[in-house]
Parts: structure tokens; C-alpha cells; sequence
């Protein structure tokens, strides 16, 4: 009788390459969701980046002669700073970002000619109204043709919760006239001009809005020339976010 010999299972030493080959898929299919994703947020990250480069470059530290070593001194209070700011000023861009969306559809036109400007900030989303085409010179009566714009913006707060502030700016030259004596009037009283309208005209919520007047304390470009005083001369409606309305006094 022949004995049938029995084989002896060799372990298959190939088999890893099974497994690496499932890895290379399932890691191919990571970076494939990973694209798919950056791609559909783009826009939002792009938002969010130039948000945070804008906190960036306010909250910068430099130092000159001897004032450089007052400077180094508040070097760790200020990175601290950068930090929490570069960190609210990405939430406020995450949180108001469907506004500002919306805003710049609504708005393209007035964006395009220069009579309105959208900046995202630590506090909020700014709308800036140029005063050029909004009100005459040293007068804070609304002109008839902005009132289509103002309407958007009324028809974007209509559609959030967010408490908004109406800020009004002057240039540097000062103003006498039989109406105003100085520019915090001024500026104060274009400010309540906007929100006559947008309460008046467009049903927003007065108990959302307050309202500010600066003069030429807080211009956004240099008061030496006449395109910057031109800048100066604004109104801005302030979206708050959640970090920002934080500020502001509480309300019942």
C-alpha cells in the first residue's frame, strides 16, 4: 500500500502586500474627499484667510530708536492678542459668512463703482456707505438714489438676528454751519439718518440698532489727500458677531 505523503502548509509570506493594497486605496480615497472639500469651501476659506490676515496686520508690534525696547516689553502680551484675535476674527468670518455672501450679490454694482465697501472684522461685518453717494456735502440728508441701497442692506438684516451698529465718519476738515457747529454732530446725525430709513422704510427692529458718531477719530485712510478724506467721509453698518455684540451694553 503507498502512503499518500501529506504536504506541509507553507506560510504565504505575500500576503502584507494585500493588505498594503487596501491601505493605498483607502488612503487614495482620503485625499480624493479631502480635494472634493477644499474645493467646495474655497470660498469660505479664502474669506476666512484674508479675515484673519486682516487681524494680522492690525495687532502688529514694531519698534523704532529707543522706542524698540518698550516694544520687546509688550511683545508676549501682544502675540497672546494676535492670537485671540487672529481666533475671533475667524469665528466672526465663519459665523457672518452667508451675509457677507448675500451682500456681495446684492451690492456688486455699488461695490463695482466704489460707493460701497464690505471688510470683515474681529467684530463684525462693515458695510461702508461713501458719503459722496450718499449725502451732500456737510448735510445728512439722505440723497433719493441711495435709498435702492440702503433697501438691500435693510432686506440682509431683515434676514439675521445680528444687533447692528450704525457708525458715522468725517474727514479732518472742520465743519461751522448754521445746522452743525463741529463733525461729532455731524457724524452722529448722518448715522440716524441711515437708521430713520432702515426702521422707517424697511422694518428693522429699532432694539437691534444703535448708533455712533466718530467725527475724524477713526479714519481708514490718510486725511493728506483728497481721495483719502474722500474715504474718510462715511457711514458704516456694522453686522455684529457674537464676539463683538459681546461689547455692547446688555439689553433686557
Amino acid at each position: 500500500m503507498t502512503r499518500k505523503r501529506k504536504h506541509t502548509n507553507h506560510a504565504n509570506h505575500e500576503r502584507w502586500i494585500v493588505s498594503y493594497a487596501d491601505f493605498v486605496t483607502l488612503l487614495f480615497a482620503f485625499f480624493v474627499v479631502l480635494f472634493a472639500t477644499a474645493n467646495a469651501d474655497r470660498g469660505k476659506a479664502g474669506v476666512v484667510a484674508a479675515a484673519v490676515r486682516a487681524a494680522l496686520n492690525e495687532t502688529k508690534v514694531t519698534g523704532h530708536g529707543s522706542g524698540a525696547a518698550k516694544a520687546n516689553a509688550y511683545a508676549g502680551a501682544s502675540k497672546a492678542k494676535l492670537a485671540q484675535d487672529s481666533a475671533e476674527v475667524t469665528r466672526t468670518a465663519m459665523e457672518l459668512l452667508p451675509s457677507m455672501q448675500l451682500l456681495e450679490r446684492e451690492l456688486h454694482p455699488e461695490i463695482q463703482r466704489g460707493t460701497v465697501e464690505l471688510q470683515m472684522e474681529a467684530r463684525g461685518l462693515t458695510i461702508s456707505f461713501k458719503q459722496a453717494a450718499f449725502f451732500d456735502s456737510g448735510s445728512d440728508q439722505i440723497k433719493p438714489d441711495a435709498i435702492v441701497t440702503i433697501a438691500k442692506v435693510g432686506g440682509a438684516l431683515l434676514k439675521i438676528s445680528n444687533p447692528v451698529r450704525l457708525e458715522g465718519h468725517t474727514d479732518n476738515i472742520p465743519i461751522s454751519s448754521s445746522r452743525f457747529s463741529n463733525n461729532w454732530m455731524l457724524s452722529s446725525s448722518r448715522a440716524i439718518a441711515v437708521l430713520d430709513v432702515l426702521t422707517g422704510q424697511f422694518q428693522v427692529p429699532r432694539t437691534r440698532l444703535a448708533v455712533g458718531g466718530y467725527a475724524d477719530v477713526v479714519p481708514v485712510a490718510s486725511n493728506d489727500t483728497e481721495e483719502g478724506r474722500a474715504r474718510n467721509r462715511r457711514v458704516d453698518v456694522v453686522i455684529l458677531s457674537e464676539y463683538g455684540a459681546a461689547s455692547q451694553p446688555q439689553r433686557n
